[in-house]
């Protein structure tokens, strides 16, 4: 990896998109310490170990870089872009309109990725107002003076936020190197690593102590074995004649991932999980409190709930961005087959059966991975910030850049450096 990174600083196009990249996260991370106008800091500083727990709020905290509980102008980071990028990838399976803009290429793409930018915008506004008041029932005299024009300023400062954030992300993927967006958040989640090093050195459990340099390391390990995880189904194409000449076959495979899904049931299950507590955080009544003290993140109703909708959105999403009918089409189309497989209905019920024995154990494993540092600050008294969910997003991340930056030098034949 040092070797690929040293051959991609001696090529200057290269080194140049890093260059790029790495200013755009740097200002990126400067926005985030940069305070909303109109928020009292003094009584901000009081308040922001309630943000820093672990739970949804603490989820949203980590993913934004602490700009949260800073209320920063980038509080609200990255997440309704994704959020918006998941919703419009899941209508595209139900509305048919949009099914057919993904069918039309890029141009297609286009109008669907301006659509997301919209639905962005709309988030982000709710978002802000849901926040404002989310801080408010922490205490009263966070906002200076709580008037109409106040709320409106600090909304549309944190919605414009949002979208600077936005479009540094999409200028990282024009010009820099890796998903501009998984960037953002993978510098998000580094930003906290001090933090949660400081939480490990100076917790009371000194067992917890030695064994959790070890669990990161074995946490790790298993997120890159699984991450890596795939089932090869062989592939086989007949010959063909493409005007006079004759198309000799070939044999290739098909991979079919472990973790389809990657971390995004892990992000749609902690936002369903959040209604409860955001609920009885706005809202005084006796029931609201109820519902939120029984769907308290370090319960076991919380864990159970988390558990159980990731395995859920596992399934759901990895059926929308796998269609088995749709790939046994194109492998018909193309003259391929899978031995021992008929080609058309029956190799579309193959892979679906495949699919479905892959993706419990992936299910299930992310499922595990989102309740280990839950489980962990139940058992010692160390809230561990940096857990499992944080190296899921951070390793996955890190791989996909590094292929993407191995790509890059081998389109310019620097392969002697990759061995």
């Amino acid at each position: 990896m040092l070797g690929m990174v040293s051959a991609a600083l001696r090529v200057p196009e290269i080194r140049k998109k890093l260059l790029f990249t790495a200013a755009m996260l740097a200002l990126y991370r400067l926005g985030s310490q940069i305070p909303t106008p109109g928020i009292n800091t003094d009584v901000l500083e009081q308040i922001q170990g309630r943000f820093q727990a672990a739970g949804a709020l603490g989820l949203a905290n980590l993913l934004t870089g602490g700009g949260l509980s800073r209320f920063s102008i980038f509080a609200l980071g990255i997440m309704p872009y994704i959020t918006a990028s998941i919703v419009l990838q899941l209508l595209t399976v139900v509305v048919p309109s949009l099914e057919k803009l993904r069918k039309e290429g890029e141009v297609g793409q286009e109008r669907i990725t301006q659509y997301t930018r919209y639905l962005t915008v709309g988030l982000a506004f709710l978002q802000s107002i849901g926040f404002i008041f989310i801080y408010r029932t922490q205490s009263a005299d966070i906002i200076e003076g709580f008037t109409l024009g106040r709320v409106i300023v600090i909304v549309a400062t944190l919605t414009c936020g949002c979208v600077l954030v936005m479009w540094l992300g999409e200028l990282i993927t024009q010009r820099g190197i890796g998903n501009g967006i998984s960037l953002m958040i993978f510098a998000s989640i580094i930003a906290g690593l001090p933090q949660g090093v400081q939480s490990w050195w100076t917790s009371p459990d000194r067992v917890f102590q030695v064994i959790a340099p070890f669990l990161v390391l074995a946490v790790t390990a298993a997120v890159v074995f699984v991450q890596e995880g795939q089932r090869r189904i062989p592939v086989q194409y007949a010959r063909r004649t493409l005007g006079e000449r004759m198309q000799s076959g070939g044999s290739t495979y098909l991979p079919l991932r472990v973790n389809m899904a990657g971390v995004i049931p892990v992000i749609f299950a902690a936002s369903v999980m959040a209604f409860p507590p955001t609920i009885g955080q706005i809202s005084n009544a006796a029931w609201a409190r109820d519902l939120s003290a029984f769907f308290d993140y370090r319960g076991a109703p919380y864990l159970i709930g988390e558990s159980l909708l990731i395995i859920l959105f596992t399934y759901f999403y990895t059926a929308v961005t796998f269609n088995p009918v749709e790939q046994a089409d194109n492998l018909k189309k193309y003259g391929g087959f899978i031995p021992g497989v008929r080609p058309g209905r029956p190799t579309a019920e193959y892979l679906d059966r495949i699919l479905a024995r892959l993706t419990l154990p992936g299910a299930i494993y992310l499922a595990a991975i989102a309740a280990m540092p839950t489980v962990l600050a139940n058992q010692t008294a160390t809230n561990f910030a940096f857990g499992g969910t944080s190296l899921l997003i951070v390793v996955g991340v890190a791989l996909d850049t590094m292929k993407q930056l191995e790509a890059q030098l081998m389109m310019r034949n620097y392969e002697r450096f990759l061995k």
